[in-house]
């Protein structure tokens, strides 16, 4: 009997031992925290206009003392609502919400359950109208007249900060922005959607807007705490759904039959015209007064130009020196991430640059800013430098130092020094096999394609090669990369996509052994592609004259990167990039959203690289 009990005792204790285990792997010690120690508010905060934007706000338990508020607006909800639901997650960091700050999330207007018209990336305008005008910068404004004044705890500090659609209205808080706001971190911020996102110099990102539009841009009726049901995905392999969709035309006529206004807009505006021109935020960001930190990631194929551009301009129309910039080896939102900021796909940074970045450089920032505590001491640009995988601050960037560097494409496949080539390289783009964006099945838009081997790539006839000698002596390239290529096409339209690669040595230098995992990679660096027709202005497009050599110049983003002795910078040439960029039909009409199957043709493309015609690559490097 004694055995018996004692058997049972066991399986008793072991039963409670797992069962502990499992509760302890579902628990959650950071959102535990903040349902421990915060307490949930929610509000529908008046505008001047009378709509009422729904708010959350989450106020720390201990009154003992008074907080700034972290303020973030958002079109993607506030969820979960009610005041009993908790969200998991309050700061950038679990490490803010330790700290202590007042949290507060917004629906913005016409989303989720917040009243009134939502409309994309609105022009702000609302000062040019009046003071009864509304727009995004004046909802920012008087959602922080109504919190300062009805908070309790606060100590009239605000900081916004937001990723994205997010980040975008965290830079229109800028706009003749309330006393109260301190400090704002506008990360990945859109700044142009004819350059972020949905474009590329004139291009579409057929994959990008076609799965984002087809759940954000459906039309509601009243206030709802869920997203709309999107469609059914009828296969994983996005090549293959967008070779079979066909022309652009088919998204209405099979998908969404006219029920998406957004992307209706989209089509009806191939040109950077004035309804894209009224959208650009950058022409609002002088004579901003909010310290502000901007952040992006050298990685992130959604925006790379919004970051870039929009510190660019805040710093050149500012006359304080209170605009920073921070960026990363991130895709788009890594920085935020707990753990992987150490590596994205094939490429390894080394350690956890995320983790860095939100101790040593966002949560000094906003302590400063709107606690008063210490000095973050940041430099004006602390820049990641890849290849290498370090920190490097700056004081402007790009920086002036350095010495601008000039290579030619030649014959054989050669970057060289002086324009000694005689030749011309041809390569055939044919709609109807086009050049994959990633030799991985995805989608159609992914991340870790921006630093994936471009072996596969490389090794078609439709792509066209040019790179150094093996490099004696490392070569950092800081800033843009501009583009010189004389070319000419069998047809009338064309896109030209040029990427630049980081060829790693068969062998690894301290054990002169064949390097199995990264030898002979070719790591992307940076690409980017123009629509032809845009090549002399984004807003009057024109087409190619058959078999003309004609100029063409735009440039590739900036970048920080060391091409290291042994490697080889290599660029390659291609006039597609499919499915993440739309198919050009190569024939030119007006309005690409209504070509037809009969206007897809496959076309000669040539790049000239000749006395005549001298097709070459320029940056700047700096002294190692």
């Amino acid at each position: 009997m004694k055995t018996i009990t004692n058997r049972l005792l066991l399986i008793f204790v072991l039963v409670t031992s797992f069962s502990a285990l499992a509760a302890d792997k579902k628990s959650d010690p950071r959102a535990d925290y903040i349902r421990a120690n915060y307490t949930k508010y929610e509000y529908q905060i008046p505008m001047r206009d009378d709509v009422k934007l729904f708010t959350s706000v989450y106020v720390p338990n201990d009154d003992s003392k008074t907080y700034p508020m972290m303020f973030q607006r958002t079109p993607y909800r506030v969820a979960p609502y009610g005041a009993d639901k908790y969200k998991t997650r309050l700061g950038p960091s679990e490490a803010f919400e330790k700290e202590g700050f007042i949290f507060v999330f917004q629906d913005v207007r016409g989303k989720f359950m917040s009243e009134g018209e939502f409309v994309n990336m609105r022009p702000q305008d609302a000062y040019k109208r009046g003071n009864s005008a509304t727009d995004d910068a004046t909802d920012t404004y008087d959602s922080i007249e109504w919190l300062v004044k009805n908070v309790d705890n606060n100590n009239g500090n605000v900081g916004m900060w937001g990723t994205s659609y997010p980040g975008y209205y965290t830079s229109v808080g800028a706009i003749n922005s309330h006393p109260a706001l301190k400090a704002i971190s506008p990360q990945a911020p859109i700044a142009d959607w004819f350059f972020d996102d949905f474009h590329r110099n004139g291009a579409f990102v057929t994959p990008m807007a076609f799965i984002f539009f087809d759940t954000f841009d459906k039309q509601r009726d009243g206030q709802f705490a869920y997203w709309p049901k999107g469609m059914d995905q009828v296969t994983p392999d996005g090549y293959q759904f967008f070779k079979d969709l066909g022309p652009l035309t088919n998204v209405n006529e099979d998908y969404f039959n006219g029920e998406r206004p957004f992307w209706n807009e989209i089509i009806a505006h191939p040109n950077y015209d004035d309804y894209w021109q009224s959208r650009n935020l950058l022409q609002h960001l002088s004579k901003t007064k909010p310290a502000t930190l901007v952040v992006g990631g050298w990685y992130d194929t959604e925006d790379l130009y919004g970051p870039l551009y929009t510190y660019q301009t805040m710093s050149q129309k500012n006359s304080q020196s209170h605009i920073k910039l921070v960026m990363g080896p991130w895709s788009h939102g890594q920085w935020n991430s707990t753990k992987g900021g150490a590596s994205l796909g094939e490429a390894n940074f080394g350690f956890d640059t995320s983790a860095w970045f939100q101790k040593e450089v966002l949560l000094p920032f906003f302590k400063q800013h709107l606690k008063g505590e210490g000095e973050a001491n940041l430099a004006t640009a602390t820049m990641f430098e890849t290849g290498s995988n370090r920190w490097k601050k700056f004081d402007t960037w790009p920086p002036k130092a350095g010495n601008v560097q000039t290579l030619y494409l030649g014959n054989n496949e050669q970057l060289l020094d002086e324009n000694t080539s005689k030749g011309a390289s041809e390569y055939i783009s044919d709609p109807n096999k086009p050049v994959p964006h990633s030799a991985k099945v995805s989608r159609g838009w992914d991340k870790p394609y921006m630093v994936e081997d471009q072996r596969f790539a490389a090794r078609r006839p439709d792509v066209l090669v040019f790179e150094t000698d093996v490099l004696e002596n490392d070569m950092t390239i800081a800033g843009a990369i501009d583009l010189d290529l004389w070319f000419s096409t069998t047809q009338t339209a064309a896109d030209i996509v040029v990427k630049v690669v980081d060829v790693f040595p068969g062998k690894d230098d301290n054990t002169n052994k064949v390097d199995k995992e990264t030898g002979n990679r070719h790591e992307l660096v940076r690409w980017s592609v123009i629509r032809g027709r845009f090549r002399e202005s984004m807003s009057e497009p024109k087409p190619f004259v058959a078999n003309q050599p004609t100029k063409v110049t735009f440039d590739l983003y900036d970048i920080l990167h060391t091409f290291k002795r042994g490697h080889k910078l290599q660029i390659q040439i291609q006039s597609s990039m499919f499915p993440f960029i739309d198919i050009n039909p190569q024939h030119y009409v007006d309005n690409i959203f209504e070509a037809k199957e009969s206007d897809y043709v496959k076309a000669m493309h040539t790049i000239y690289h000749n006395k005549d015609y001298p097709s070459a690559i320029r940056f700047k490097t700096l002294d190692n």
